[in-house]
């Protein structure tokens, strides 16, 4: 009840007129329901280009994450290379390292080779490097039996058969959670759209709702409207894809 009551709050206030919102104690159920300021919300900031913004970075987040830490995973869990566990503890110890450290670091990179106000400041780098999607993939893979491997080796696959046949349908599960956990965090991004976008255009849904505020700081009923509408998806991915996700993370490690 903790954690659902301020969405329960706040759905309840996307249908309330001004005057109802903040009312001692709340009125859960609004008279009038006020069902325009959804219809107010969507037409008063351009959220269908915003929508579309959110949702094509995030696919490709999740699909470009899903390649390199599958990539990365399989090599901790499979290749024996020199070296492996030192390199593998300093990735995850990156996990450690606060965003507010790396965040000027970041900035400037993406000034340097012109990415900024660009969709790929927010894309490429969670693409190229996530130390939490890899950890987890490799756990689910150190559970495969490595017979499997070997008949495959036998059969004459190399290294890229046997990750792409073999390893990739396996894991599914634990693709499904870090595709989850990689949308959940692409589509809430609002931190890095923040800093590196500039061009309404561009603006993501979050970041378009912190300007949605600006505008309208007196009209919390349509801020209200338009914060509901930005969590549709995700909800709807939750409620799809949750079993693969209970299933990913409870079978991590286990042989």
């Amino acid at each position: 009840m903790i954690m659902i009551f301020p969405f329960l709050w706040t759905v309840s206030s996307s249908l309330k007129d001004m005057s109802q919102i903040f009312l001692v104690p709340p009125a859960w159920i609004p008279h009038p329901i006020k069902w325009s300021n959804y219809i107010d919300s969507l037409t008063a900031m351009p959220f269908g280009r915003a929508y579309w913004n959110s949702f094509y970075i995030t696919t490709v987040s999740v699909s470009a994450t899903l390649l390199t830490a599958s990539m990365a995973a399989y090599a901790f869990a499979k290749i024996r290379f020199p070296g492996a566990k030192l390199i593998f503890i300093l990735f995850l110890s990156t996990m450690m390292i606060p965003k507010q450290v790396t965040m000027i670091p970041l900035y400037i990179i993406m000034t340097k080779i012109g990415w900024l106000d660009s969709h790929l400041s927010l894309i490429v780098p969670g693409a190229l490097f996530n130390a939490f999607a890899v950890f987890l993939l490799r756990q689910f893979m150190m559970g495969i039996p490595k017979e499997l491997e070997e008949a495959a080796i036998i059969d004459g696959a190399g290294s890229f058969k046997i990750y792409w046949r073999i390893i990739m349908p396996l894991i599914r599960p634990a693709l499904a959670a870090v595709g989850i956990f990689v949308f959940l965090g692409s589509w809430n991004n609002f931190l890095d759209a923040l800093i590196f976008l500039n061009t309404p255009e561009k603006f993501t849904v979050p970041l378009l709702l912190n300007t949605f505020k600006g505008l309208y700081i007196a009209d919390w009923s349509l801020m209200m409207a338009g914060t509901t509408i930005s969590v549709i998806p995700v909800l709807i991915i939750y409620i799809v894809a949750q079993k693969q996700i209970i299933e990913g993370v409870t079978l991590t490690g286990i042989k």
